[in-house]
């Protein structure tokens, strides 16, 4: 079984909509995940004004791959073309014990990333405070259905 480490960059409008960007690797020998993410969306682990935070795994049966999924927030380059987020759609398990929806789509992970931020805006006062020092980011994370 093989360890890949995906980052979505989020952004917010200033209407509270969501963005995100995509990339993936594989982390290096001696790296951990943490550092994989840092590494391949271009975030310094001193930096105080993006969070990095890991939100999801999932299993990739036809690749018999374990993707560890991390939220980057603000995305450090906005400017690049992103995927626009209609629906906060979080794909679901069909029972209790069963907690692996049959189908993931890539926008229901965005989708999860942007609840998770929303709970630790909530929850964790580090993040909190890098969060605050985006207004759109912190308008669009204080939805009352996200909290």
């Amino acid at each position: 079984m093989t360890v890949s480490i995906e980052v979505l960059m989020l952004l917010a409008d200033q209407e509270g909509g969501w963005s995100y960007r995509r990339t993936a690797a594989a982390p290096l020998p001696g790296e951990a995940p943490d550092e994989t993410a840092r590494r391949i969306s271009g975030v310094r682990a001193d930096d105080p004004a993006r969070v990095v935070h890991s939100t999801s795994w999932r299993h990739v049966r036809e690749l018999d791959q374990i993707v560890l999924t991390y939220a980057v927030c603000p995305d450090p380059e906005p400017e690049r073309p992103r995927t626009r987020l209609d629906d906060l759609v979080i794909a679901r398990g069909s029972a209790p014990a069963a907690p692996s929806p049959e189908r993931i789509e890539e926008a229901n992970v965005a989708a999860h990333a942007v609840q998770h931020l929303a709970f630790l805006r909530t929850t964790d006062p580090v993040v909190a405070r890098s969060l605050e020092r985006w207004p759109s980011i912190a308008l669009a994370l204080a939805v009352p259905a996200l909290a």
